[in-house]
């Protein structure tokens, strides 16, 4: 993920105050334990401002507003008993080259500031710290013992100390070609990692910028320049400095990543804000999606063997119990045919009533042929009431199975998902999470009972032949929507005959019949929404959603369906469709 550096950092700080300072605090909200949202009500508009102590995306920007569910945080809590009603009146760097933002608090713009947010943007080391106009510190988000650090301490009630100075000389634009060269090529090495040694501030994507739009590759090395490459390397590094120096920035998309210099842009934004907020929501979701989907799919792996672990020792115990018939034949055959038993006989065979022919049968030695049948005859009950207690134990191990592969099958269809950090996948994941911590499957988190999710996710959409819609459910939250609240009399509902899939709708307007073409879509689309995704061949069943029935007491997506049409669905036919699409 790329950090924000001091370029970046100083592109969104001319661009807030440029657009959105003065402006008055509104509402103040944390959105998790890294990020607070605070509303800025200006004479145009009503943005948010997010502010970020992430310790990879470390940021400040304009944002989309917070989720209406409640925070239970302390740090925001403090700053919303300082902060509210009063003025953001200014947003400055506390020095220059330093990644830290000074934002001004006060009654009202042209007063003096009572409160001061220091925004720290350094990494793993990134703050975000409340203090008085004396510069006490008031609360930070992170609190720092002096046994976490003997260098900086953070804690409330002490003066605020500006960060550490980085070692480094100082770029300035007075520096000649010729001091500039002799510095950076004093050591003879990789260019880039020699610019960033002779100077502070300068960040490694700045200097890969820096070179690439001089024409030169970051890894050559300064031994193989010449003349014009130092003199072409040394304009990008002036050009770098102007752009700094007179806030002429250029917002854009790179191939890895994003640019505020915009020299090697692939493509333009308008705005540093916008830029600044999609790169790291989705970077974010994406880390996210892929934490929270290892650790989903690695709980419900372990769950899965558990359970099938004790489903088989359900069905080797039927097996045993079907013996119990042969116990009773033998203890039968045995009570005919005391005469031929023998002390000391360890088995004896006799002829079967039936066929005739000879059955081996273990004895104990230690009793007689009275006590050997009565023992057979025990043993043949104690099997037949095991099978009739192991039945109904395995049916509901089967159908604990049958669910967890379900939540498992729709765990794995997100991850398929081209856009795996779009934060409509990272919502249907965390309804996953909050489907499971409700089954019991899943421990639940502090703080997890105020913070639910506070709207359901979209399901898939796409369009059949025909024009008419097919809709397609994420998780089994989003399937029960599906089938019991979205679906009216004139769809049709589809599902995998007998396999773990989503529940998908084609929805039909009053009157239309489908054509052959819109059912076969269909078909293929929740062949491959499902376990089989990889099958050539699939069975697909579709019936009207009045014949759909949710069991008593029936888990998240599991129903019961009857009056149903099979359909083979194609589920690499749809994988071609989808991969054509995007």
């Amino acid at each position: 993920m790329q950090p924000v550096d001091y370029t970046t950092l100083m592109a969104s700080c001319n661009e807030l105050n440029r657009d959105w300072i003065p402006a008055r605090i509104e509402q103040i909200y944390q959105r998790d334990r890294f990020t607070i949202s605070l509303a800025l009500r200006t004479l145009k508009a009503k943005p948010w401002l997010t502010i970020c102590w992430h310790p990879e995306a470390a940021r400040i920007n304009i944002g989309d507003p917070p989720p209406r569910v409640k925070d239970t945080f302390t740090f925001s809590d403090q700053l919303r008993h300082q902060l509210n009603g009063l003025a953001l009146i200014d947003i400055k760097a506390i020095a220059a080259w330093e990644r830290v933002l000074d934002l001004q608090f006060a009654n009202r713009p042209g007063e003096a500031p009572l409160w001061h947010l220091y925004v720290e943007i350094m990494g793993k080391y990134s703050n975000v710290i409340l203090t008085d106009a004396d510069q006490q510190i008031i609360t930070p988000a992170r609190q720092i013992s002096a046994a976490q650090s003997s260098v900086r301490p953070i804690q409330t009630g002490q003066g605020y100390e500006m960060p550490p100075p980085l070692t480094g000389t100082t770029p300035k634009l007075e520096e000649s070609s010729a001091r500039w060269q002799e510095r950076v090529s004093l050591i003879p090495g990789n260019l880039q990692r020699q610019l960033l040694k002779s100077y502070r501030g300068l960040s490694p994507r700045v200097a890969e910028e820096i070179i690439i739009a001089a024409g030169l590759s970051p890894q050559q090395n300064t031994d193989t320049l010449e003349a014009e490459h130092w003199q072409e390397l040394f304009s990008y590094w002036q050009k770098w400095l102007m752009v700094l120096n007179n806030r002429q920035f250029d917002p854009g998309w790179l191939a890895n990543g994003y640019t505020v210099l915009g020299w090697n842009k692939i493509e333009s934004a308008e705005r540093v804000q916008t830029l600044l907020h999609h790169y790291y929501t989705d970077e974010v979701n994406q880390q996210q999606f892929k934490q929270l989907h290892h650790q989903l799919n690695q709980k419900l792996t372990n769950l899965l063997k558990k359970l099938n672990v004790k489903a088989n020792k359900f069905r080797q115990r039927l097996q045993q119990s079907a013996d119990a018939d042969s116990d009773r034949s033998s203890a039968d055959l045995l009570m005919a045919h005391l005469h031929e038993w023998q002390p000391g006989m360890k088995s004896i065979t006799l002829n079967d009533f039936e066929t005739g022919k000879p059955v081996k049968i273990k004895l104990n030695p230690e009793k007689n042929a009275v006590q050997n049948a009565q023992a057979l005859y025990k043993n043949s009950q104690k099997l037949k009431r095991a099978k009739g207690a192991v039945v109904p134990l395995l049916a509901e191990v089967d159908s604990e199975i049958n669910y967890l592969s379900q939540v498992q099958t729709a765990l794995n269809q997100l991850q398929g998902e081209k856009v795996i950090g779009s934060s409509e996948n990272l919502h249907a994941l965390e309804e996953i999470k909050e489907e499971l911590v409700q089954q019991n499957y899943f421990a639940v988190e502090r703080q997890a009972d105020d913070r639910k999710v506070d709207r359901d996710t979209q399901p898939y959409r796409y369009t059949a032949p025909s024009g008419c819609e097919i809709w397609i459910g994420r998780n089994n939250r989003q399937n029960d929507i599906l089938t019991f609240r979205t679906a009216v009399e004139y769809d049709l509902w589809f599902h995998t005959q007998e396999i773990p899939g989503s529940h998908v709708l084609l929805r039909l307007n009053p009157g239309t019949v489908p054509s052959e073409a819109d059912l076969q879509f269909t078909a293929d689309l929740t062949a491959y929404y499902s376990q089989a995704r990889e099958s050539e061949q699939v069975p697909v069943t579709y019936t009207k959603p009045k014949y759909v029935y949710k069991p008593k007491g029936a888990k998240p997506g599991m129903v019961i369906y009857k009056q149903e049409t099979v359909i083979w669905g194609k589920p690499q036919v749809a994988k071609k469709y989808l991969s054509q699409r995007t």
